[in-house]
């Protein structure tokens, strides 16, 4: 991460965010089957841009608040990007399920695990602060819990629904174990999210106000053209998933990847330079966020328009969840990581695919 200049921005990933606003605007002209392919490049782009210009903050603005800026941001945008699938084309009252189950199998399996295994193939070994790890386990799997599984478990409303009283306790305690995770993250025991030894490269001078302020514009500039971008391509998404006979939870699966890519990109950079703290404050932080103020607004939304909202999943997919969790409690009950944990996760992040193609 340090290892970019602090003294000027690439031409690159100062292009990046106009060329995706620019491919925005030129969809509204000529319609997306002409400009595809230019479109994904532009998202993809995008993605790269935005992983660039986050860790030129997180320099400025030091851990643990450059990967809570990341996750707050990708947040703003998965939230986003699911009410405006909700709100147009075909209602999908599960979308907003899938795409969450989804973030919390991603964050805590696929980007944990690659980072995970990029650590040890780099440095063999990768250590982390257990207290912090704890921290994001401790708020992310209440969270979880609550939103994906109790609905299939209480009688006020039928099958996978909350009633409205009780969806708005929930969005209400996911605010609030949020809060206090913010707190606990940047206030009380910062030291529980900070590297426990100085990460490789990491003697390079902080980048200047100026500079740090106009990556974040630039940032903010690059995930809105992600979210638009993939907003316009998801109908051609979901046609495709439709003429492909593939099931409609794979949507799901898609919109939390292309959201998490920033995520991704930064977390496996992080592994790369021994910063596996940081790399896990970037993964399981995006799964608490998301979760935390993905589901009040989201659940705001619905209510507000009469929508119905899906959240309990599959009895399958409960038991993986659990499982998962499971793992990450030992994974991170050490505070040390090799190839064999990181190929673990990884093997339950496939595991997840599948079964949404085999139930």
């Amino acid at each position: 991460m340090a290892s970019h200049p602090t003294d000027r921005i690439p031409p690159f990933f100062i292009l990046a965010p106009v060329a995706g606003i620019a491919a925005w605007l030129l969809i509204g002209k000529v319609g997306l089957g002409l400009v595809a392919i230019p479109v994904l490049a532009a998202l993809l782009c995008n993605v790269v841009a935005a992983v660039h210009h986050a860790e030129i903050v997180a320099l400025r603005v030091g851990e643990p608040f450059g990967g809570l800026i990341l996750a707050l941001s990708v947040t703003v945008i998965e939230a986003g990007l699911i009410i405006s699938l909700m709100l147009s084309g075909d209602e999908n009252p599960a979308l907003m399920r899938d795409t969450l189950l989804a973030t919390v199998m991603l964050v805590l399996h696929g980007i944990a695990g690659l980072a995970i295994l990029v650590g040890g193939i780099v440095h063999r070994e990768n250590q982390f602060r257990v207290a912090g790890a704890n921290a994001l386990l401790a708020a992310l799997m209440p969270m979880a819990v609550l939103v994906l599984i109790v609905p299939n478990h209480v009688v006020s409303a039928p099958g996978p629904y909350y009633s409205n009283s009780q969806l708005a306790f929930v969005s209400l305690v996911c605010l609030v174990l949020y809060a206090a995770f913010l707190f606990i993250q940047t206030n009380r025991h910062r030291e529980y999210f900070l590297p426990e030894e100085s990460a490789e490269g990491e003697g390079d001078s902080r980048p200047s106000g100026r500079l740090a302020l106009l990556s974040f514009l630039l940032l903010c500039v690059a995930l809105l053209s992600v979210v638009m971008l993939a907003k316009c391509l998801a109908p051609a998404l979901e046609d495709t998933v439709e003429a492909l006979g593939a099931p409609a939870a794979i949507v799901g699966v898609i919109v939390a990847a292309i959201v998490l890519m920033p995520e991704s990109g930064a977390a496996l950079r992080s592994a790369g330079h021994n910063r596996m703290q940081s790399a896990i404050n970037l993964a399981l932080g995006s799964g608490v966020a998301s979760i935390g103020l993905t589901v009040p607004t989201v659940a705001l939304v619905t209510w507000w328009n009469g929508m119905p909202l899906a959240l309990g999943i599959s009895a399958g997919h409960s038991v993986l969840l659990a499982l998962g969790f499971a793992v990450a409690m030992l994974t991170y009950g050490t505070g040390r990581t090799n190839i064999l944990s990181g190929i673990i996760h990884l093997v339950l992040a496939a595991t997840f695919v599948f079964t949404i193609f085999a139930p």
